[in-house]
């Protein structure tokens, strides 16, 4: 067997690993580990072959959880009152604890916070128990390990760095290895990395030449050697190691990202590979990527909980006037009457009565908020599931809320964020129109799906004076790329790492170009009968900042070319002297441009031998490099990609998606401000801008191209001084800033500048703006302006954005599920957004602020009487009500309503709000629910409880309750307002719901008639239920009331009558 150990490293562990030295033996190998690694200075990880290590690498056994056993109820009571209403209500809890100070018993308060805490532990419990088995499932998993010289089936979680692993067609791999043999030739294989980045499309992988021979046993066993790579690290797309095949040797050949296999990711088309382990267990790229999205707070309950800071003092305050109107009236009045008996036992001290008050008040915070909250935004987000106008048919893709705390946030946007390919646009290439030789091919009126035009296939084949030029450029097409050809039954297609690439494939195949094989040393192409082998000796990988790729071949008869394919300015400037049809591809690159097609420019050199030997010994020194590998490889690219010469440039047709036009235009109308964030240049963006409507021809362009920091604030101030109105009407302009520019205008002392021109103006297009600064957009108009933000994109480069944004929406696209992955909300087209936001969105708000509102205005309206009632009782702290009536009036009396607001009020009709955009306006400016609004409904419920307390005194004060003379004690009193209450407090959610249905009906109607039941029930328990001794005989006395029924119908009225009146 082969041993791998570490030597150095210096990461920190998941905190979930243990800090134990575990220690076990296996098939007569010994093998220590220890979770958490002792701390050192190396920066890089050495895997040695044939040597026995005590090695102290994580396990690859992975746990997910959230809890343990021992850790649970820490961690779950630290999650549940770092929330401040919990906290407040264990203080009334354990307050009524203390004997003589509660006057609502000792449970009231203690018992709906068991049961909500409850409640949520069983839902955390479930929650992790899933996470569990999950983990149990996967470290469970088998693969064959090569232990005591031959194969065996191990768990996942046995898997150790060091160990040979051989991974089957359809499996998946167990752990980060590297790729050294596999049933295809030259050590390749394909695999899918879906569970990585969400991309469907096949990948190549090959291991080296050196290692491809490795597939015995016998071979393993007498490998030698090491591999140093870098620590662990989440960067999917990055690896940099070098590897050694024999000890004594001196030669190290650089491992990049082709030689790794992820964890995660499936092996596919292949028959099985042989892998070296080199991360594990949490240190895996795919673990390390698994953090929780950034938290995330909707404006309402921000407000929500500003509110509740507020009420709590004036609940202090209350309880503070109470306790010296208490104090004052006990030093007046203990020797008038004697029988309250303070000369046998003192008055109790002012602490104590202002600890009772705030008891007797607590109520005013309604406790069953947060969970009504979280039942009915889940609810709501089941709506937006189900929704088959968001469902897309020919992808099978639903819509999908990934959060349901953001629904009412979906309400107020002001700013959205856009990506444009794949988001905009459908992200589904067709090759149109090129430039060879200073010469357009292809029609913009052509829609077909195969590019044909008769001119270049006669100029080709009629030895034009640009065939040669012609030929080269569509050998370009066909030998420039990292496509992947696949033949299945007979049929060639291709695997493209993106759309564009498989479209200028796909093009050169139509053309009689076409491209049959791949191995990890030459491509073949057909050209119209005819083989031609190109032997690939490097190729020089597209990046974002590159925004290019080169491959250097060499072809059939020995020379060498570099091949290069990228942006109009990467190319052009890399272009040599003298070059002949530079100025008309640049015209027929503005032409392509304003037809809104996407394009690339493709140029040529041919190198000597010992030019390319010289710049390959410089290459290969910086892909060798385990630090800034990929920073040293650019700059070494930079040495070949120079004195090209340009041959031409394709167009290529990314079609807008159906309905985007008059999405973004009904999105505008609802005052919504639109910025599309792109990578394409800037005449490409300018014409999708036109083209859906962002931009109108009537609107003035305000172009911002600058060199320099100092041309760019000279160019913001004077457009800040032409075009910013001082009273802040916005201007009927468009922003359009390329990414150069956009660098010195998010310069710290520029972007205050930048902001203000940008939030004045109708549309924003920024042009070649990378993923960073998308992000940092995004953050500035977050955090400067008071507005809510939404991003939407379909691409990894979009996740940063997406995150960023106060709501994040992922297309389910063409360029993965990475962005969906990571958003709040997922659709598949952009037009679903317009649904989304003006219905869900306007609905969710609507009925999460009339919720909140309506919570309050019940509790208010029943608790403060306890205030009212303490001036009549002297302030003693007497309650008005039966303690266990006081606990079961939101959780069963006016549970309902709630819901019913919550879930199936409609202020506005979906066709209404989608034909008059206009009606988003309200919700955007926090009209239904702002400080404003939760006061006047405080001051609404406070006159309701004074309405309803004092007439009920009023009507009882000047005659007997009863003909028979009887008055009835306090909680005759008590019982009448709290029926009065419930049945104001539920015609009050009907007349604030704008749609009644059966659900409004039942929820109205269930509250005073489980009242109703449970009084008379109730009242006749004792002595059954000794607690319900007080309440003995009640129900009788009130119905026996002929002034109660009375009341029962005139105090709606007189309560609800400036309701019904002036609604607000």
């Amino acid at each position: 067997m082969a041993d791998f150990s570490r030597l150095d490293e210096s990461e920190n562990v998941d905190s979930t690993t243990s800090n134990q030295l575990l220690s076990y033996t296996e098939e007569g190998v010994h093998i220590h580990e220890r979770g958490a690694r002792s701390h050192d200075d190396s920066t890089s990880r050495m895997i040695s072959f044939r040597h026995l290590h005590t090695t102290d690498f994580l396990t690859n056994r992975v746990n997910t959880g959230k809890y343990t056993f021992l850790t649970f109820i820490p961690i779950f009571l630290y999650e549940q009152f770092r929330r401040y209403a919990n906290i407040f209500f264990l203080f009334i809890a354990l307050m009524q604890q203390i004997p003589g100070v509660s006057p609502t018993g000792r449970y009231t308060t203690l018992v709906p916070l068991l049961f909500i805490l409850f409640v949520s532990a069983v839902k955390e419990i479930i929650e992790d128990f899933k996470r569990h088995n999950a983990d149990v499932e996967v470290n469970n998993r088998k693969v064959q390990v090569y232990r005591n010289q031959k194969w065996m089936k191990r768990a996942w979680q046995d898997v150790c760095v060091g160990d040979f692993v051989k991974v089957e067609r359809d499996e998946v791999f167990p752990s980060d290895l590297i790729l050294l043999a596999s049933s295809e030739p030259q050590a390749m294989c394909y695999i899918e990395t879906a569970n990585l980045d969400g991309e469907t499309n096949l990948k190549i992988r090959q291991g080296l030449p050196q290692t491809a021979h490795m597939s015995t046993c016998q071979e393993l066993y007498n490998l030698s050697g090491s591999i140093e790579c870098q620590l662990p690290n989440k960067l999917i797309y990055e690896f940099a190691g070098n590897i050694k095949i024999k000890e004594e040797s001196t030669t190290k050949i650089p491992l990049g990202p082709n030689q790794v296999l992820l964890r995660g990711a499936t092996l596919k088309n292949t028959h099985w590979i042989i892998g070296v382990v080199i991360y594990t267990g949490h240190e895996s790229k795919l673990l390390m990527n698994s953090r929780s999205a950034p938290l995330k707070q909707s404006t309402v309950d921000k407000t929500t909980n500003s509110q509740i800071f507020y009420l709590f003092f004036g609940l202090l305050s209350l309880s503070l006037i109470s306790a010296i109107a208490q104090q004052a009236w006990t030093n007046r009045q203990k020797f008038n009457h004697w029988y309250l008996g303070y000369e046998e036992k003192k008055p109790s001290n002012f602490f104590y009565n202002f600890l009772t008050f705030i008891i007797l008040y607590n109520n005013l915070i309604p406790i069953s908020l947060p969970v009504t909250l979280e039942l009915v935004k889940f609810g709501q987000a089941l709506f937006i599931n189900s929704d088959l106008e968001m469902y897309h048919e020919e992808s099978n893709t639903p819509a999908q809320a990934r959060t349901s705390n953001l629904n009412d946030e979906l309400g107020q946007v002001k700013y959205i964020f856009s990506d444009k390919t794949g988001t905009l646009t459908c992200n589904m290439m067709q090759f149109r129109r090129c430039s060879i030789a200073g010469i357009k091919y292809g029609s913009s009126d052509d829609t077909s799906a195969i590019f044909n035009d008769p001119q270049l296939l006669e100029n080709l084949s009629e030895k034009h004076v640009s065939s040669a030029h012609i030929r080269m450029f569509l050998t370009m097409l066909a030998v420039c790329h990292t496509v992947v050809p696949e033949r299945e039954h007979g049929k060639l297609s291709y695997q493209a790492s993106s759309p564009d690439e498989g479209a200028l494939v796909k093009a050169a195949n139509d053309l009689g170009f076409v491209f049959t094989e791949r191995t990890p040393e030459y491509v073949e192409i057909d050209v119209h009968g005819q083989v031609e082998r190109y032997y690939v000796l490097n190729v020089l990988e597209f990046t974002s900042k590159r925004k290019r790729m080169s491959t250097i071949v060499r072809t059939e008869d020995g020379r060498i070319f570099v091949l290069c394919k990228g942006a109009d300015n990467v190319i052009y400037d890399r272009l040599g002297k003298d070059q002949e049809f530079k100025e008309s591809t640049l015209q027929h690159l503005e032409e392509f441009a304003a037809e809104g097609l996407r394009t690339l420019c493709f140029a040529f050199r041919e190198v000597a031998q010992e030019e390319y030997d010289e710049w390959n010994a410089t290459y290969y020194k910086a892909s060798t490099a385990l630090q800034n590998r990929d920073a040293k490889l650019e700059d070494a690219a930079e040495l070949i990609e120079m004195n090209f010469m340009l041959i031409g440039a394709s167009a290529i047709e990314d079609k807008l998606q159906q309905g985007v036009p008059e999405t973004i235009s009904t999105l505008m109308l609802a005052d919504i401000r639109i910025w599309v964030l792109t990578g394409d240049k800037q005449e490409t963006a300018i014409n999708i801008g036109y083209a859906s409507r962002l931009i109108t021809q009537e609107m003035q362009l305000l172009i911002l191209n600058e060199d320099s920091l100092d041309e760019t604030r000279d160019r913001l101030r004077m457009l800040t001084e032409d075009y910013i109105d001082p009273s802040g009407v916005q201007s009927e302009v468009a922003l359009i800033v390329d990414g150069k520019t956009l660098i010195y205008a998010l310069d710290f002392s520029l972007r205050k500048d930048f902001l203000e021109l940008a939030i004045s103006c109708k549309s924003v297009i920024c042009c070649r703006v990378s993923p960073m600064q998308k992000s940092e957009l995004v953050e500035l108009v977050k955090h400067n302006v008071n507005a809510v933000t939404l991003a939407i994109g379909d691409g990894a480069n979009d996740v940063s954005m997406i995150q960023a944004a106060d709501v994040g929406v992922g297309i389910s696209g063409n360029e993965g599920l990475q962005a969906a992955n990571s958003s709040d909300y997922s659709i598949a087209q952009f037009r679903y957004l317009k649904k989304l936001m003006l219905v869900h969105g306007v609905w969710s708000y609507s009925r999460i602020s009339k919720l909140i509102l309506y919570s309050f205005y019940k509790n208010i309206c029943l608790y403060i009487m306890e205030f009212w009632f303490a001036m009549m009782n002297g302030w003693s702290g007497q309650i008005l009500f039966n303690r266990w009536c006081i606990a079961f009036y939101n959780v069963m009396f006016t549970v309902m309503p709630p819901f019913a607001i919550g879930l199936f009020d409609r202020n506005i009709s979906a066709q209404s709000m989608q034909r008059f955009p206009q009606l988003y306006k309200p919700s955007q400016n926090a009209e239904y629910f702002n400080t404003k609004v939760f006061w006047m409904w405080t001051v609404n419920s406070i006159v309701h409880s004074l309405l309803i307390f004092w007439i009920s005194i009023g009507a009882l004060h000047q005659d007997a309750a009863f003909k028979e003379g009887y008055t009835g004690d306090y909680l005759f009193v008590g019982n009448m307002v709290y029926t009065y209450v419930v049945v104001v407090v539920s015609l009050k959610a009907g007349l604030e719901m704008d749609a009644w249905s059966w659900p409004v009906h039942f929820s109205l109607w269930h509250g005073f008639l489980s009242w109703l039941a449970f009084f008379a029930i109730y009242s006749a328990c004792f002595p059954v239920f000794p607690s319900a001794g007080d309440m003995s005989g009640e129900s009788h006395m009130v119905f026996s009331c002929g002034i109660f029924w009375m009341l029962l119908f005139l105090m709606p009225v007189a309560v609800l009558m400036r309701d019904v009146v002036w609604k607000r």
